[in-house]
């Protein structure tokens, strides 16, 4: 199963891995043309109503699969407003080539009864689109209802939602539904026969993270402060940049407020790095029991707390963070010294733990030079501590006991000190608008991008301040 944003997310990471949409869009009007031609037999009469999308592209390439039938080709909007180069392209084809195709602008002039077709292919709205149908589509998903047509639904029955199966108004009654990957979760619940057809996208554009994991970044024009989630950041004492370092890569990364408790001994350094951080420090010079209370109840006052960097590994430190998780039950992201304490500790929290890879062993977890093997003992070790990993290598893994994800961006020269903690952080903020695994992967793939950047620019003597700066633009889609 996959849902629809996922499926936007592997289809764009397949162009990345350079297999290219037009090849794809290529392979699935293949599939949809098989699928014709096992409902209907040669001469027989195919009516297709296409929309202005790429799931209309599929359809204009099936159309020049099915000769052997009398097919028209009824795209729904005027062809100027297609919204893809490769949809446009093979619309061009098809009346190059002089199909029967023929562009509707006004729903009365759809008359889907004339052609009293056999077989008709619906290809108006794909997986990505929700809500109801608007005019045409509307007026055009009454009218296939209403002919003794067999229906066939490319990738998903307009109107449909493909990951609930639910309708918001009228919708494409299909018999059959020739769907593309892998089924969408929302098919099971019609009354039709699905065929899940394979066009060729790699295993590795699921397995491997990719631009395409950046697609879920976007944000609604009208959003308000506090949309984008609040982060507190737990750390300092023996170490003052670490916490510093989270802290403003969390803010990079997106979130909208981002707060340091430290102890008061190390507030002013801590402080002193950038006056966009907003400190809430308590007494001592470290971590310990007696702070438990005052920073739950902080902690509950955001969304993701980032736990661990520079909090070092005293006794009475590791007892804190032990006594915190054992109390929280929010989302926190766990770095460093504290990941330790893990392993023992009953929590109701959602934890996502960034250890690296000798970290990971004093987890009582295992690693292994082949990342196949590392990914695949990261996720048994996921499964056993029930919560999310992601294992720090030149392969990140990002494993939270049922899926696994792989990350290759990233260098050598990160292996400075510091950068650990800016991932740190910015997981933290997408986890405020994420789910966990999915916030760690696309935390993974944009920090490592960063580092790319920065190696490209500086060489190897590059800093982890240096991937702080470059966060904005690593999260940035290359689609927007």
């Amino acid at each position: 199963m996959i849902t629809s944003d996922r499926m936007a997310a592997v289809d764009r990471n397949a162009e990345a891995l350079s297999v290219p949409r037009k090849q794809l869009m290529e392979s699935s009007g293949n599939a949809v043309a098989r699928a014709a031609r096992d409902l209907a037999d040669p001469g027989a009469t195919i009516t297709v109503v296409a929309g202005r999308g790429n799931n209309g592209g599929d359809a204009f390439v099936a159309a020049r699969f099915l000769d052997a039938y009398d097919v028209s080709v009824l795209l729904l909007g005027r062809p100027e407003s297609i919204t893809t180069d490769i949809a446009r392209e093979n619309w061009q084809a098809l009346c190059a080539a002089e199909y029967d195709a023929r562009a509707v602008t006004d729903s009365a002039d759809l008359d889907l009864a004339a052609k009293d077709p056999d077989l008709v292919i619906d290809a108006m709205l794909g997986t990505g689109v929700t809500g109801a149908l608007r005019e045409p589509e509307a007026a055009a998903a009454a009218e296939i209802n209403d002919l003794d047509a067999t229906v066939l639904a490319v990738d998903v029955p307009s109107g449909v939602d493909a990951d609930t199966g639910e309708a918001a108004g009228v919708r494409v009654e299909a018999d059959h539904v020739v769907t593309f990957h892998d089924e969408k979760p929302g098919l099971s619940a019609l009354d039709a026969d699905v065929t899940v057809a394979d066009i060729g996208i790699p295993e590795g554009a699921e397995l491997f993270t990719g631009p395409g994991d950046l697609l879920a970044l976007g944000r609604p024009a009208e959003s308000h402060k506090g949309d984008f989630g609040e982060v507190l950041v737990v750390g300092g004492g023996p170490y003052t940049g670490a916490p510093a370092l989270a802290a403003q890569a969390a803010l990079r990364a997106g979130a909208d407020l981002v707060r340091v408790s430290c102890p008061t001994s190390v507030a002013r350094e801590v402080q002193g790095y950038s006056e966009n951080l907003i400190l809430r420090p308590y007494e001592g010079d470290r971590l310990a029991p007696e702070h438990v209370d005052e920073i739950l109840s902080l902690a509950n006052e955001h969304d993701v707390t980032v736990l661990g960097p520079g909090l070092g590994s005293h006794e009475d430190t590791l007892a804190a963070v032990r006594d915190f998780l054992e109390r929280y039950e929010r989302r926190a992201v766990v770095d460093a010294d504290a990941l330790k304490v893990v392993p023992d500790v009953d929590t109701g929290a959602t934890l996502v733990c960034t250890p690296h890879q000798g970290e990971l062993r004093a987890m009582g977890g295992e690693t292994d030079p082949d990342w196949r093997t590392r990914a695949e003992l990261a996720s048994a070790f996921a499964a056993d501590l029930g919560h999310v990993l992601l294992v720090k290598g030149a392969y990140d893994v990002i494993a939270d006991g049922g899926e696994t994800r792989v990350n290759r961006t990233g260098n050598p020269g990160m292996t400075v000190g510091g950068t650990g903690d800016v991932l740190a952080g910015t997981t933290g903020a997408l986890a405020c608008v994420l789910p966990p695994f999915q916030a760690a992967a696309v935390a993974a793939y944009a920090n490592g991008r960063a580092g790319d950047a920065a190696v490209e620019e500086n060489g190897h003597g590059l800093l982890a301040t240096d991937l702080i700066d470059r966060l904005p633009a690593a999260l940035r889609s290359d689609d927007e």
